[in-house]
């Protein structure tokens, strides 16, 4: 055979449309001698292993040198220079150990991140059983190239796509690949149209799943990156890691800073130019000034607090793995959620039995053998032993089954199944009423599951009772097969009436997106007969089960709307599951619909994203769909988290803001292109991580707004002094010390702060709200001028025009206007909540911040041997320290009066602004937005930016 005869990619991407022997021979491959080993060879040649690549390792200088490209770490670096050309060694070695701290923390956290490819390549089989020579054999599975021929059998991973030759009872686990929460059973007959979902090729075996059942021959069509696996890990690769919205904020607020610098410097510069002093002063100190315009701890201050941040997301099961991703969760305004194993248990169970003329509802959820049955008609419990019918139908169930359920190894109370689930479903049901499989006695003979007769029976011969045939498989299937039923506890003819009410009966289930499996017997038969055993049964009961909701997602839910967060589902699963599991956890409305795979194919993403607001439930959809999705999400400027747990989860896990894994049922392909993954599996921990989220942001607005109004404090003291032809009431020594004393310490006391209560009562804040608004940047420029107000009184009281008394009025003002930013930081704890309310000691951290920092402006000033080091000439008299007491208590005093007074007005502005909305705003019907969808009111809006 000759390599020419291989045929191009674009073929492999439609095998399932052609049929095994064209796909034999577009490959020159034989179905029964395979390939050669010279042929082998020529194609690994052509094609490569069959590996996934991975994208070169990001050396370790480049990754530090990225650290230090953020703009505010440049600032600082430009902070450290001028600092050193003026001699002040003391705050050029603080700001470069702030700068270094922040980017080595940095590159940690980011040599932790970049798994992803390699984790994918734990999914490849190590070896396969392949046809070379006309011989079986087993080869690695890297060496496989399209043409192999290779056997497959319940247990293996699937080494390579493949086209199915023939088979029998076969069925693929392609959860982790394509979110079917199901085996799907596969068909190698079959022939189906170009345009078939991934999830619906039923021809075709893909890399990276399971076989669950059965035993298939195939041939390879894609290895390595050319497999749907390999599409994966392209899109993975593809996906640049993006800043953060804090990242984004913070460079903004750096560009401020940096045109602030540029513009002090000139002014100053000038005003004191103009009074006649001395070039070389003059620009010593504009430069100083503007250097104290930098918040030094800034960037130190947001590291420490994420961190703080990451280690109570911690306790709270949520692992973040980018630390400048915590804030990034306060401003989730969307969650795309996968269905299978994030919002449902990934564990098959049975719901209800339906017998002849009773319906049973069945409790419990998972694996675990608990539950009790109880009367779909009244709701009451029921004994099983009790009721013959239900007994037959679930021993029949447990009987026509191979699977097994057996405990962790762990203490957990998890269970894990050997096996196909749905039968496991079906062992674990008969467990709940007492029964065991292994009492079904000798097994004479099976007829395994095949699609095309939708049934698998067995013959058993129990314990001292006649043996039977078991059967269990379609409804539909089933039934035709049956000329009795179970009644009462005996068998009555199978009338056309009755088929028609069994038959609206498993409509009716499986319009509840249960999945039902009918069962039926015989007894005394003939296990020599084959398949024609399976006839004149007697029918036994319905068996409808479905893959549950985790019992805390609904609350969960409810939360995300009531915080203003829409969840969305963007599942592989079947349109008619994913919608009743997203209407019973009410991310759907009963009169919403799901779009699948096939139509997103045929919208242009102009149409799709007009619909995006309207549609909550997105099936059968692949990883290139859920990755366009999230793309179009981000585009119309919404912060999104991406939960998932399978391989076809990671590329839209990656390009999400946030990207949540499943820890205990995720792949590590999942795990480590995310930003966050949940310990415990638990949908509602999200809600927690956001709460956390909006509490570290709130935290970092109130230590920025801090400095910043400090800064600004010294800035308006300077410039209001050299205005009024003041001499200079602080050196640039003094300038510098104030900027590092003040702003570290009680910055990190800030961050630190617990979340405050009503943070998950409003609407998520914009992708695009800059850190500090105009209202926020008035605000603290109102509070910096307190501060201002108080030195310049305080050093004007001293002062009053004596030269003599420069010296006295200097320390004063120095000593004013630390303590005044020291006291101000403890009415930057909240809001609008007075301090009075929080209480002085609720934040002990920020009083020893406080304490420390203190304690170090009172060694400056009465330390003797400082005094020549900061230009300190005198030692303040008891009526100074006197003024110096009063005046740095005024910023904080002003503060609190008025969160007391504008908090009471805003309270009753919300009251009636709430009044006047419900009387107003249309109602849903009336055609209103719905109440889970209604924009943030106005009072809340007040609320936000309050008093404070």
């Amino acid at each position: 055979m000759s390599t020419t005869s291989i045929a191009p990619a674009t073929t492999f991407e439609t095998s399932h449309s052609q049929s095994a022997v064209e796909v034999l021979s577009i490959l020159g491959s034989d179905a029964r001698l395979g390939l050669t080993e010279s042929e082998v060879k020529q194609r690994q040649d052509i094609y490569g292993p069959n590996a996934l690549t991975d994208r070169p390792a990001v050396p370790l200088w480049r990754q530090f040198v990225a650290q230090l490209q953020e703009i505010v770490v440049g600032l600082l670096l430009v902070a450290a220079v001028i600092a050193a050309l003026l001699g002040e060694w003391i705050d050029t070695g603080a700001i470069l150990a702030i700068v270094v701290l922040n980017s080595v923390l940095g590159v940690f956290q980011q040599r932790k991140a970049e798994r992803a490819l390699g984790a994918l390549q734990k999914l490849s089989a190590p070896t396969a059983k392949v046809f070379r020579d006309g011989q079986l054999c087993n080869v690695a599975a890297r060496d496989l190239v399209p043409g192999d021929r290779i056997e497959v059998e319940a247990g293996d991973h699937v080494p390579a796509d493949a086209r199915l030759v023939d088979g029998f009872g076969l069925q693929s686990s392609e959860a982790a690949l394509t979110g079917e929460s199901t085996p799907i059973d596969k068909d190698p007959s079959a022939v189906l149209a170009p345009e078939t979902p991934l999830g619906d090729r039923r021809n075709m075996l893909f890399q990276g799943s399971v076989i669950a059942t059965g035993k298939a021959g195939a041939v390879v069509v894609a290895t390595g990156m050319e497999t749907e696996l390999g599409r994966i890990a392209q899109l993975l690769a593809r996906q640049n890691t993006e800043q953060t919205p804090l990242q984004r904020r913070l460079a903004a607020l750096g560009r401020g800073l940096v045109l602030l610098c540029v513009a002090l410097v000139g002014i100053i510069f000038a005003l004191q130019l103009a009074r006649g002093g001395q070039f070389l002063e003059t620009l010593h100190l504009a430069v100083s000034l503007a250097v104290a315009a930098i918040p030094e701890g800034l960037p130190a201050a947001v590291t420490i607090t994420l961190a703080v941040g990451l280690e109570r997301l911690v306790r709270r099961n949520a692992i973040i793995r980018k630390l400048a991703s915590v804030e990034t969760l306060g401003s989730v305004n969307v969650i795309c959620s996968d269905k299978t194993g994030t919002l449902t248990r990934n564990e098959m169970t049975v719901r209800e039995v339906h017998t002849s003329a009773t319906g049973y509802a069945v409790s419990g959820a998972g694996y675990g053998p608990t539950g009790e049955f109880s009367s779909l008609r009244t709701a009451r419990s029921i004994a099983p032993e009790n009721q013959p019918d239900l007994l037959r139908a679930l021993e029949v169930a447990a009987w026509c089954n191979h699977a097994r359920v057996v405990p962790a190894s762990d203490a957990s109370d998890r269970w894990h199944v050997v096996g196909d689930p749905t039968e496991a479903a079906l062992v674990v049901l008969a467990r709940k009423a007492g029964l065991e499989s292994s009492s079904r006695g000798e097994l004479l003979h099976e007829i395994p599951f095949d699609s095309d007769r939708k049934a698998m029976s067995v013959v058993v011969a129990p314990p001292n009772r006649p043996r039977l045939i078991c059967l269990k498989g379609a409804p539909e299937v089933v039934l035709d097969k049956c000329i009795e039923i179970q009644r009462n506890g005996q068998t009555a003819p199978f009338t056309a009436a009755d088929r028609r009410q069994l038959l609206e009966i498993a409509d009716e289930m499986a319009a509840r997106a249960l999945r039902v499996l009918a069962v039926a017997y015989r007894e005394d038969v003939d296990a020599t007969k084959g398949v024609e055993v399976e006839r004149d049964l007697v029918f036994a009961g319905f068996v409808g089960m479905i893959d549950p909701p985790r019992d805390e997602v609904r609350v969960a839910v409810a939360h995300c709307r009531s915080a203003g967060i829409r969840p969305i589902m963007i599942t592989g699963d079947h349109p008619s599951t994913a919608l009743a599991i997203a209407r019973e956890l009410g991310i759907a409305r009963e009169d919403q619909k799901a779009i699948t795979g096939r139509e997103l194919d045929q919208l242009s993403d102009d149409r799709l994203a007009a619909q995006l607001a309207k549609v909550a439930v997105f099936a059968r959809v692949t990883a290139e769909h859920k990755l366009r999705l999230v793309r179009l999400l981000r585009s119309q400027g919404n912060i999104v988290a991406m939960t998932g747990d399978g391989v076809n989860d990671a590329p839209a896990v990656k390009a999400s803001d946030i990207g949540i894994a499943m820890g205990m049922t995720g792949t590590d392909v999942t795990k480590e292109a995310s930003t966050m993954v949940l310990a415990d599996d638990n949908f509602a921990t999200i809600v927690n991580a956001v709460e956390e989220g909006r509490g570290i942001f709130d935290n970092i607005q109130k230590f920025i707004h801090y400095l910043l109004a400090g800064n600004a404090g010294k800035i308006i003291f300077m410039f209001v002094a050299a205005v009024l032809g003041w001499p200079n009431p602080l050196l640039a020594v003094q300038l510098l010390w104030l900027n590092l004393v003040t702003d570290g310490l009680p910055a990190l006391g800030l961050g630190v702060e617990p979340p405050e209560r009503g943070t998950m009562d409003h609407q998520p804040r914009a992708a695009s709200a800059p850190l500090i608004d105009w209202r926020q940047g008035l605000l603290l420029l109102a509070h910096g001028g307190l501060s201002a107000l108080s030195a310049l009184a305080g050093f004007w009281i001293v002062y009053q025009g004596d030269a003599a008394k420069l010296a006295d009025s200097r320390v004063v003002a120095f000593c004013i206007l630390a303590f005044a930013q020291l006291s101000y930081s403890l009415s930057c704890r909240s809001w609008h909540v007075p301090l009075l309310t929080l209480g002085f000691a609720s934040n002990p951290t920020l009083l020893a911040a406080i304490g420390v920092s203190f304690v170090l402006q009172i060694g400056i000033v009465l330390v003797p041997f400082l005094h020549p080091v900061f230009g300190i000439e005198a030692y303040p008299t008891g009526s100074e320290w006197l003024v110096i007491v009063g005046l740095s208590c005024v910023p904080m005093f002003c503060v609190e009066l008025s969160k007391l007074f504008f908090g009471r007005r805003d309270a009753g502005h919300e009251k009636r602004m709430e009044l006047t909305r419900s009387r107003s705003l249309p109602t849903p019907e009336e055609g209103g937005i719905p109440n889970d969808e209604q924009p943030e009111t106005v009072a809340n809006e007040m609320a936000k930016n309050s008093s404070f």
